[in-house]
C-alpha cells in the first residue's frame, strides 16, 4: 500500500464525491487506522464525520463483514466507544463461525477477470476454483503473509473481522507498518471533512467561544470599547472592515496557540509598508480589504475576510486535536 497515493485519493473523494462514497472512504480509513492500533485516531475521524456529515453511524457498517469487523475490534479493546452506540450488537460466536467459513471459501480462477454481470456470475461458478491465498493467510493467523499479499487497497474489514487476530491488532501489531502515518491520515481526512461540511460557527461570540473550546486552554481577552476601536483607526489612518470591528468588540485580540499567531488588540495594531499588521509575528496582514496570510513553508494565502481566516483556524484546531 502506498500511503501517499491512498490518502490523496481519499481526501479528494471526501471533498468532491457523493455522500455514499464519503461514507465508504471514512469507514475504510477508520478500520485502516484501527488495525494499525491507532484507535484514538480512528475514533477522532469517526466522531468528526458524525458531527460534520450528520450521517447515521450504521453507514460505517453497510455489509456483514464491516459490521463483524467493528464488533470484533470492540471486543478486543474491551468495550464500545461512545460513537458506536448506534451499531447493533452481534452474536460474536456465530459471527466467528461464519467468518471462518468465508476465509476458507474457494474462489474461481476467473473471479475478477470478466466484467461484472450475469455472464461473469455463470462462468465463475463453472470455472476451476482455488483457495484464496489472502484470506487463507488470515485463517492461518499469518499477519506477515497477509500483508505481503494484501495488495494496494488491503481488505482491512476481513482482517479486523478475524476474531483471533483482533486483540493483536488493537495491541499494535500493525501488519501494514502504518502506525507513524496514522495521525497524518486522520488529520488530513478530518480537515477535508471540515472543508466539505464547514461548521456553522454563528455569531462572533460563538466563533470565538468555539475556538477557545478547541484550544482547551485559557480564555479570550475582554472586548474593546468603541472608543478604543475608533482611536486605533485614527492612529492607523484606515477604517477597519466591519467584521474586524466585530471581532474587536468580541475580544480585544487573541493569544497565540499551536496553529495560529497572536492576534493584536486595538492598542497594538500597526501599519507597515502600507498594510495593517494584524498579528505577532506579522504573518496576518490587512490589504485592500483582504486578509493575507504569509507562511514561510506553505506560501501566501489570501482569505476573503478576517472571519474566513478564523474559520480556517478553527478547522486546523479540530484537525490538530
Amino acid at each position: 500500500m502506498e500511503p501517499g497515493e491512498y490518502l490523496e485519493a481519499a481526501v479528494r473523494d471526501v471533498l468532491t464525491a457523493a455522500s455514499s462514497t464519503v461514507d465508504d472512504q471514512v469507514g475504510y480509513a477508520a478500520l485502516l487506522l484501527a488495525v494499525t492500533g491507532a484507535l484514538d485516531e480512528a475514533d477522532r475521524l469517526v466522531e468528526q464525520w458524525l458531527a460534520r456529515a450528520e450521517r447515521p453511524v450504521t453507514a460505517l457498517a453497510p455489509d456483514p463483514v464491516r459490521a463483524r469487523a467493528w464488533a470484533m475490534l470492540f471486543e478486543a479493546r474491551g468495550g464500545r466507544p461512545a460513537w458506536a452506540e448506534g451499531l447493533s450488537p452481534l452474536d460474536l460466536d456465530a459471527e466467528e463461525r461464519a467468518h471462518a467459513v468465508s476465509l476458507r471459501r474457494p474462489v474461481s480462477d476467473l473471479e475478477g477477470v470478466l466484467p461484472p454481470g450475469p455472464v461473469a456470475e455463470v462462468v465463475k461458478h463453472v470455472a476451476p476454483t482455488r483457495p484464496d491465498r489472502v484470506r487463507g493467510a488470515l485463517a492461518d493467523g499469518d499477519l506477515a503473509r497477509w500483508a505481503e499479499l494484501a495488495g494496494p487497497r488491503p481488505d482491512v474489514a476481513t482482517l479486523a473481522a478475524t476474531r483471533a487476530l483482533a486483540p493483536a491488532l488493537v495491541a499494535g501489531a500493525d501488519p501494514l507498518g502504518l502506525r507513524d502515518w496514522a495521525p497524518a491520515c486522520a488529520g488530513a481526512l478530518v480537515a477535508a471533512l471540515h472543508e466539505r461540511y464547514p461548521p456553522d460557527l454563528g455569531t462572533w461570540p460563538e466563533l470565538i467561544g468555539s475556538i477557545m473550546r478547541l484550544r482547551e486552554t485559557g480564555t479570550a481577552p475582554p472586548p474593546a470599547s468603541e472608543a478604543a476601536i475608533r482611536s486605533a483607526e485614527l492612529r492607523l489612518g484606515v477604517e477597519l472592515p466591519a467584521e474586524h470591528r466585530e471581532f474587536l468588540r468580541t475580544c480585544d485580540g487573541l493569544p497565540a496557540d499551536v496553529v495560529f499567531p497572536r492576534l493584536l488588540g486595538t492598542a497594538e495594531l500597526r501599519v507597515e509598508g502600507g498594510v495593517v499588521v494584524l498579528s505577532e509575528p506579522a504573518v496576518l496582514l490587512l490589504s485592500a480589504g483582504h486578509v493575507v496570510e504569509v507562511d514561510p513553508v506553505l506560501g501566501t494565502t489570501v482569505h476573503p475576510s478576517f472571519r474566513a481566516a478564523l474559520v480556517k483556524h478553527a478547522a486546523l484546531l479540530a484537525q490538530a486535536g
